[in-house]
């Protein structure tokens, strides 16, 4: 029988401390006839160990144990791991409930321990770890939505703005080098007018995706209008980034498109503008910079990139 949460098969993996072989045998062996992975110790130090090693959902702890006690051991657990704790006592009139999930426990129960009660209380426990879980990823998928062009899968202009600024703090205080290429499709109108949006929102997927595969590490590239991108490009000298503009440049004019299938490709190509930031130097006109050489790339033939 394998334990059950809202349907799903969840596999816990628990740590049993206690020094008290007739409580920890049994319920190890309670707890392995529902498919739980169960690993027992006797004092609190070789918890810690085991938690070194290994990752657990649930740590079950008598508070009386050999040692560092069981109260001590919950708050360490809660503090530098990322199990939950069920307390178990014996002493049912030295400690409170409140104290006990003060120290960061999950439940308390007090004993002689009934093993469904315990097991029941475990469910729970799981459970709500699963609901936590869940609505952290919930939590970053939305976070991610917030800064993401859906269509493009890279970072929007909002998220730019914001990235900017920081880098632009970052180099004025430790006097980084920092650089901007602003980069445009040429004609995309035309494009548009000839086959249809559709087939132009796949040409910017397809840009998207030849920019993210020229990213390096330090590097994050973003939509920034219609048909405008942006690459922020920290620790980077203009010539270095008219590098990376230059590969982009190459790279998508020798992807061939075929709109509506059409046997014959079409050649899609960019013009693009390169900005090193100068010190102290407001966010607006380094910008500027960059668009300003773009339409000059624009102006002088399409197709190629100007460095500011």
């Amino acid at each position: 029988m394998t334990l059950k949460i809202d349907n799903n098969k969840i596999v816990p993996r628990i740590l049993i401390v206690d020094d008290d072989p007739y409580i920890q045998e049994p319920l190890r062996d309670f707890f392995e006839q529902y498919g739980i992975i169960v690993f027992t110790v006797s004092n609190a130090h070789d918890a810690i160990d085991l938690l070194n090693i290994r990752s657990f959902d649930v740590v079950i702890t008598d508070i009386d144990l050999p040692g560092m006690d069981g109260l001590a051991l919950t708050t360490l657990i809660k503090k530098e791991y990322k199990a939950d704790v069920i307390v178990i006592t014996g002493h049912t009139e030295d400690y409170s409930y409140k104290e006990v999930i003060d120290k960061g426990a999950s439940d308390f129960v007090f004993k002689p321990v009934h093993f469904n009660e315990l097991f029941i209380r475990l469910k729970r426990v799981i459970k709500e770890r699963q609901l936590q879980k869940e609505r952290a990823l919930l939590i970053k998928k939305l976070e991610k939505l917030a800064i993401t062009d859906p269509l493009t899968d890279l970072n929007n202009s909002r998220h730019f703005f914001n990235q900017v600024s920081i880098e632009i703090e970052r180099s004025n205080r430790y006097d980084h080098f920092l650089s901007i290429v602003l980069l445009d499709i040429d004609n995309f109108k035309k494009y548009n007018d000839s086959y249809g949006h559709l087939e132009g929102d796949k040409v910017l997927v397809t840009l998207g995706r030849i920019i993210t595969s020229h990213l390096r590490n330090m590097d994050s590239a973003y939509r920034y209008g219609g048909e405008e991108f942006i690459l922020l490009l920290p620790g980077t000298k203009k010539m270095e980034a008219n590098t990376v503009a230059e590969r982009l440049r190459v790279a998508v004019e020798s992807e061939k498109l075929y709109p509506r299938n059409d046997k014959t490709h079409v050649i899609v190509t960019i013009s693009a503008g390169v900005a090193q930031y100068r010190q102290n130097e407001d966010r607006d006109s380094f910008i500027k910079r960059a668009d300003d050489a773009m339409y000059k790339s624009k102006r002088n033939g399409r197709n190629r990139i100007s460095v500011s």
